[in-house]
Order: structure tokens, then sequence, then C-alpha cells
């Protein structure tokens, strides 16, 4: 929030804007620095534009600054108030500094760190807070932070090459979709009138061609009802349990997309259990934490039917084997780890290893996908082509 207040100084009188999370603040702020208070009132927001919207709004990219920053503070020494207060100072991103001033409002107030990141479940996930938490316990917070920012940045260039990846495709896709739009909706009808005048003999594709453009033309509004109709009743049963079963269980048959999401889901569930093991967090909160990140939601079924048969004591790794989604060498490089205690260590190296499996999986997509667009796109180009010159050229030839 932001407020205007008025305080004396001496014999001047001072007016300046504040950002505070309540007016108390503001009253402390004005005393800490020697005025005496007049006037304090809240500044409403006149308008919001999308500017504001997009520094009000926090991305993921601003938490893994974040922690990197916190981290970094607290291994040099500071505490996290003296680095909180460091933070609001320096970030000018208005939505991330109203978190951290809440955050160290909550701190202040007698909250531990842990606690006050709970208040915003919407940036920090419970690896996250289960994590902090445990590095509160053991007094190595610096430490766990910095392990933490390393987990999210390596996320962050997955996820990044994963989108790089399907960026051509899908510029490709729709620059195909928008041309076969705007040849259907108004190439297409122009050219009809010039065949019927003539008495051209069309061909089959060019028959085709019209009827699709015709159906288009005069029943639009129909189609675009059951385009967003059929959006929307398809992203409601994609939200329902078992619509992300079947959705997510789709995705792993797919030849190549398959693989892709398959060790994606691996890259993510190791590293994440190999954090926290090695963050001293037991081995069924452990296995609670992916459970509740999981995005694949048979991957997330699996780690909760190990989760319970971990709960009735039987093995990590006997518990992933009866599972069967899951490839041997993770059964068995769990099962090594648990004989020689360096479980940890284990599933990171793991997760290191499906990061270039990961890898040589994206590149195998692209380097199939993008061939096969270029086929699609061929024969939809070469279809246009054939279905209205094939008619222009039977025309000229009448005339001669």
């Amino acid at each position: 929030m932001h407020f205007k207040y008025k305080a004396l100084k001496g014999t001047a009188i001072i007016e300046k804007n504040i950002e505070a999370s309540s007016v108390s603040e503001v009253v402390e702020y004005i005393h800490r620095n020697g005025y005496f208070p007049i006037s304090i009132s809240e500044v409403k927001e006149q308008s919001i534009s999308f500017l504001s919207f997009l520094d009000n709004k926090i991305n993921f990219t601003d938490i893994v600054d974040f922690t990197r920053q916190i981290a970094i503070m607290l291994n040099a020494g500071l505490t996290l108030i003296d680095s909180l207060d460091i933070l609001k100072k320096q970030i000018r991103k208005s939505g991330i500094r109203k978190m951290i001033t809440s955050i160290d409002n909550d701190i202040k107030a007698g909250n531990s760190f842990s606690v006050a990141l709970k208040k915003h479940p919407e940036n920090f996930p419970g690896l996250y807070i289960a994590l902090v938490k445990s590095g509160e316990a053991s007094g190595k917070l610096g430490e766990i932070l910095l392990k933490l920012a390393d987990n999210l940045e390596k996320e962050r260039e997955f996820k990044s090459r994963l989108k790089g990846a399907l960026i051509y495709p899908a510029i490709i896709m729709i620059g195909m979709v928008a041309v076969m739009f705007i040849m259907i909706t108004f190439v297409i009808p122009k050219l009809l009138g010039l065949y019927k005048d003539f008495n051209v003999t069309l061909p089959v594709t060019t028959q085709i061609l019209i009827a699709i453009s015709s159906f288009m033309v005069n029943f639009w509004i129909v189609i675009l009802i059951v385009v967003f109709g059929g959006s929307y009743l398809i992203g409601k049963y994609l939200k329902t349990k078992a619509g992300k079963k079947s959705f997510d269980s789709l995705l792993l048959k797919l030849p190549v997309i398959g693989r892709v999401v398959s060790i994606s889901a691996l890259v993510d569930s190791t590293r994440t259990l190999a954090i926290l093991f090695g963050a001293g967090v037991s081995i069924l909160d452990a296995l609670e934490i992916v459970v509740d990140t999981a995005d694949n939601e048979l991957y997330r079924i699996a780690f909760k039917n190990v989760s319970e048969k971990v709960e009735k004591g039987q093995s990590l790794g006997v518990s992933l084997e009866q599972e069967g989604i899951f490839p041997p060498i993770l059964v068995q490089m769990s099962q090594v780890g648990e004989q020689t205690g360096n479980l940890d260590d284990t599933l990171m190296r793991l997760s290191k290893y499906f990061e270039t499996e990961s890898e040589i999986a994206i590149k195998s997509m692209t380097t199939l996908i993008e061939p096969a667009i270029l086929v699609i796109l061929g024969f939809g180009v070469g279809f246009l082509v054939l279905s209205v010159i094939t008619p222009i050229y039977n025309l000229t030839s009448s005339f001669k």
C-alpha cells in the first residue's frame, strides 16, 4: 500500500509518499527518522494499467533471484532481517517488494521464516517450505537456500530448453493455420464467382476446398461455438483427476513426446528427493512433497503408492520396483543408495543422468518434429496450390 504523510522536522513540514503494509509501519518509520507525525493518509490507486499488472506479477525468475540473494547474504554473515531489509531497498519491482515486506513484517512479529513463506503458497511450493524449515532446524539455512537456488535454476533452464524446442514447430503450425484461414475465408469465395461465370470444370481438390470455404462462411458462428465450447468442456474435463490421468497417460504413450515427459518427471522427482534427503527431511515427508509437486498424474499416483508401502516398512527400492512405471536404473540405484547409506548422493547422480537423457530426448524430438512439420506444411501448400491454380490453368487454356 502507498501512504502520504506530513511530518514536522524542527520547524519544517515534510510531505512525502511511502510504501508500507500498514499505518503503524509508517508511524514507526517517521519516529525512526526523528520526525513528528502530523497526518497519514492512504493513497488509492486510480487505475490499473497493463504495465502495473506486470510490475505486480511475481514470476518464477523473481523467486529464483530472491532465493539466491537471500542465500548469499546469509552465508556472508548477515541476519535474515538485515537481508530482507536490503532486498526491500534494492528491488524495484513492486510485486516482489510487497511480498518481501510482508515476510519481513511476519518475522519481526515473531514468526519463523518458513511460517512467513507459507502465507504465499502461490510463490513458494511445499518443497520450498520444507527445505527452509529443515534449514531453520539444522541451523544451515544459508546452505540449504543455496542448494534450493541451484535446484530452481536447473528447473528454469530445463523448462526454457523445452520451450525453445517447441517454439519453431508452434510458429510453423500457427502460420499454416493462418494461411489456410485467409485462403478459405477471403480468397476462395472470390475465385468461386469467377469459376461459375466461365463454367470451368473443377477438380476434386477445388470442390473440397470450396465446400469447406462455403461451410466456414455460412456457419462461422456455429464453428466458433463448437471451438470455444469444446475447448471449455475439454479444459474442465482435464482439471478432473480422471481427465488429467487420461491425458497424462496419452502423453506417455506418444512415440517421442512420451519419452521427454517421462524423463522430465524423473529429473524433477529424483532431484527433489535428493535435496530433501540431504537436508535431513524424513523419507515419508519427502515422498509426500514429491506427490504434491508431481506434474504427471500417473507418476503422482505411483509415488503415492510408494509412500504408502514405505510407511508400512517396505524399502524404497522395492516399492519403486513394484510400481512398474519407474526405469530399472532408478530401482537399482535406489537399492544401492539404501544399502550404502548415501541415498541422497545416489539420487542426485541419477537426476544428473536423467538431465543428460532429457537433453538427448529433446534433441531427438526436435529432429523428428521439424521434418514432420515441413512435410505437413508441404502437403497443405500443395493442396492449396493445386486447388487454386488448376482451375485457373484450365480457364486460360480454354481461351486459346
